[in-house]
């Protein structure tokens, strides 16, 4: 973050669609934190948004000015019998992390799933990013599973950490 810039997180919208590609191929290109290594085309960011906002999937951005320097969302699983789950993307360009924004959009984002019927929250995060897997832990995200060398750049294998966050009333339910 540059200074005492400000910022804003609001929905995301056909208006953020150029935004969001240049963010995600920022952080792609980190070779790090997304399974891409460049964004997708132009259409594709267009039709991903578009889908989510005709489905209700929740999906933030972050604003500083009118510029996009971060986004969050939840994509609902298709197959009627997995409906009930998201699986969690999150991102921010380098110099907006570490200040908090993380943990805003974490809060509004599972605050909107469980507001829109999701029951379950998955994500992966290879498993060095051990800033995210923190902050995902202090939401109540669980450990579930590790896939080990599944991800695979510049000639070196990294394992994945498998991770989810189940609604309140299943938690409260417990085991079947």
């Amino acid at each position: 973050m540059r200074g005492n810039e400000q910022y804003r997180i609001l929905p995301a919208s056909e208006a953020h669609i150029c935004g969001l590609h240049a963010i995600w191929d920022t952080v792609a290109r980190e070779k790090r934190f997304l399974a891409l290594l460049e964004a997708p085309p132009k259409e594709d960011v267009r039709d991903f948004v578009r889908s989510n906002i005709s489905c209700g999937n929740p999906h933030l951005v972050v604003l500083a000015e009118t510029r996009v320097v971060g986004w969050c969302d939840i994509v609902r699983l298709a197959r009627p019998t997995m409906s009930h789950r998201g699986a969690l993307s999150v991102g921010l360009l380098p110099e907006w992390r570490g200040i908090g924004i993380g943990r805003q959009l974490l809060t509004q984002i599972i605050r909107l799933a469980w507001d829109r019927q999701f029951k379950r929250i998955d994500l992966v995060a290879r498993a060095d990013n051990i800033n995210a897997i923190a902050l995902y832990k202090t939401f109540g995200f669980a450990t579930e599973g590790l896939r080990h060398k599944a991800f695979f750049v510049d000639g070196q294998y990294f394992d994945l950490v498998d991770m989810a966050l189940l609604h309140p009333e299943l938690v409260e339910s417990g085991p079947p």
